[in-house]
């Protein structure tokens, strides 16, 4: 006897069960990894969402709770498990797992810690979709994008690290507080590590091709008397801020990611501040990754783009790579 739903839809194909073509996962549903979640919803970037993690009843609550949203939402799948193979035929994995930063901890005192959980997540990522393009975006991002790339066998191009995407937004977004104008016409990059040793590039600043180091020679500097400096040091710290105030970070790293993919899902080849192998660049000897104003398309991270620095900067970015090469070089079982 026939049921309600053949009564109601006339099959044309039994072709009932089409790989997604922009599958998403998302590794970690802590504050982060929901907050990418909800933010690539929203753009309607997937066309399955998949969630996993070892908690499963947080896992199985927050899958629940978006799937009731489905009617507001432009996703047809959201799923999770615990096991891996919720996420095969994935397009992009966004790994937020790992244990969290906690008030007072410097991102680089976090390494070991999430070195050892992502020696169990990255190879159940690459087993299930090993097309897939990572995006890292665990804390210390620069060197679990390094360890990530290890342990992933994959090529450069598909390891990405959310790296100063965010650290460059909170720059323009002082900036335009300062000047009086929306962020998206403050132009600058944050450079180097995500954290603590980053390079503001003051000679690039702009506003609609106005540098400011044009109008104000020592901007950025300890000699400028507007004291523009001090905006590097409200990104570099606004993090540590955040989570004294309110415990954790989340939703503009979500805005963040979500802005990443779109970049991949889309091909739109625009360029971010985000974590890249720069091994050979601006004399720097060693396998680390630093954010370098990068093109992402759908192919991944696909080219970088050679910014001009001051000597200075040079110098600043090359501190960064040994800052961060000077905890890489004694990981282990890599």
């Amino acid at each position: 006897m026939a049921g309600v739903q053949d009564k109601l839809i006339t099959s044309l194909t039994e072709d009932k069960n089409a790989l997604p073509t922009s599958k998403i996962t998302i590794v970690g549903v802590g504050q982060v990894g929901m907050a990418c979640a909800v933010s690539i919803l929203q753009k309607d970037l997937a066309d399955e969402l998949a969630l996993v993690d070892i908690l499963e009843d947080k896992l199985k609550g927050e899958m629940m709770d978006l799937q009731h949203g489905s009617l507001f939402l432009k996703t047809p799948k959201i799923v999770a498990n615990k096991d891996y193979s919720v996420t095969a035929n994935s397009r992009i994995v966004v790994v937020t797992g790992g244990v969290r930063q906690q008030e007072g901890e410097s991102r680089l005192d976090l390494v070991q810690r999430n070195v050892n959980v992502f020696k169990f997540i990255i190879p159940q990522v690459v087993k299930y979709s090993p097309d897939c393009i990572i995006i890292v975006v665990s804390n210390p991002v620069d060197i679990l994008t390094y360890v990530t790339w290890k342990l992933s066998g994959l090529p450069q191009h598909r390891i990405i690290g959310s790296g100063c995407n965010l650290d460059s937004a909170r720059f323009r977004y002082l900036m335009a507080e300062k000047l009086g104008v929306h962020p998206s016409s403050c132009h600058g990059y944050i450079l180097g590590e995500h954290g603590d040793s980053s390079v503001a590039v003051w000679s690039g600043v702009n506003v609609a091709g106005v540098t400011l180091q044009s109008l104000n020679p020592a901007v950025g500097t300890d000699k400028d008397s507007e004291n523009w400096k001090e905006i590097h040091k409200q990104v570099v710290d606004s993090a540590y801020e955040v989570i004294r105030l309110k415990g954790y970070t989340n939703w503009a790293i979500g805005f963040s990611v979500a802005d990443l993919v779109e970049s991949i899902v889309k091909n739109l080849a625009r360029v971010h501040p985000v974590s890249a192998m720069v091994k050979g660049m601006y004399g720097i000897e060693n396998e680390v990754f630093l954010s370098v104003p990068s093109v992402l398309n759908a192919k991944g991270l696909t080219r970088v783009i050679n910014q001009k620095l001051k000597d200075e900067e040079v110098a600043q970015l090359k501190k960064s790579a040994d800052t961060l090469w000077n905890i890489q070089k004694d990981l282990k079982d890599l």
